[in-house]
């Protein structure tokens, strides 16, 4: 027996029968395992994110269909195009007005799936199936919708830039809240701005519609 080996022999009495070599080798197949298990999950991984990669489309015109107002329409227009645009410019749809064209002002209300939103922060490529009501759509045939109606009635509107938003805004909350009150009012429409001031008017015109929906149903 070498020297090489009674020291060997030597540490393994010493180390619970684990010679150098023992361990030397234990410890290479153990960095070796690891290697492979970080490899093979670095490869899941990387094979996890080429199926997560979003599609690309643009930089030019796409076809995009809208269910807008009961009907589908198919239209041809660039990914940065918002809804707004798309409503106005490519369906010819101009009752939905254009004002800050920064989401800030609720001018271009319209709803998505009864939701209402701001056209001109939502991208048309992003709408999907989801159905789009705009103030042309609120109307059924020549019967103007009772927000509408009162609109009218108690003079709720001046330069009328505001006012298809306004009535998207209250028309949704008199969907969702058949007796609402001042404050369910204010509220809905606290994101909608009218630089004429008809706020008390709006609020007027609301309510009547409200009372005058309860009474229709009864």
């Amino acid at each position: 027996m070498s020297k090489h080996d009674e020291k060997e022999k030597q540490d393994a009495g010493a180390f619970g029968h684990v010679t150098r070599r023992g361990f030397l080798k234990g410890a290479g197949l153990t960095a070796a395992g690891a290697a492979i298990m970080e490899n093979g999950l670095l490869g899941a991984k990387d094979a996890a994110a080429a199926e997560a990669e979003p599609v690309v489309v643009g930089p030019g015109r796409v076809p995009v269909t809208l269910r807008v107002n009961g009907t589908v329409q198919k239209v041809q227009v660039e990914p940065r195009t918002t809804l707004a645009e798309a409503l106005r410019f490519e369906l010819g749809l101009t009752g939905t007005k254009v004002v800050c064209d920064r989401g800030s002002c609720s001018a271009c209300t319209v709803w998505l799936d009864s939701t209402p939103v701001c056209s001109c922060m939502t991208l048309a490529v992003d709408v999907g199936a989801r159905k789009i009501t705009t103030i042309e759509g609120l109307a059924q045939s020549e019967e103007l919708h009772p927000v509408q109606e009162a609109f009218i009635e108690y003079d709720a509107m001046q330069c009328g830039f505001c006012t298809p938003g306004m009535i998207m805004s209250c028309a949704a909350l008199l969907n969702h809240k058949a007796n609402p009150t001042l404050d369910d009012v204010k509220q809905a429409t606290s994101g909608n701005l009218c630089r004429c001031g008809t706020y008390p008017k709006v609020f007027e015109a609301t309510l009547a519609a409200a009372k005058a929906t309860r009474k229709g149903g009864e």
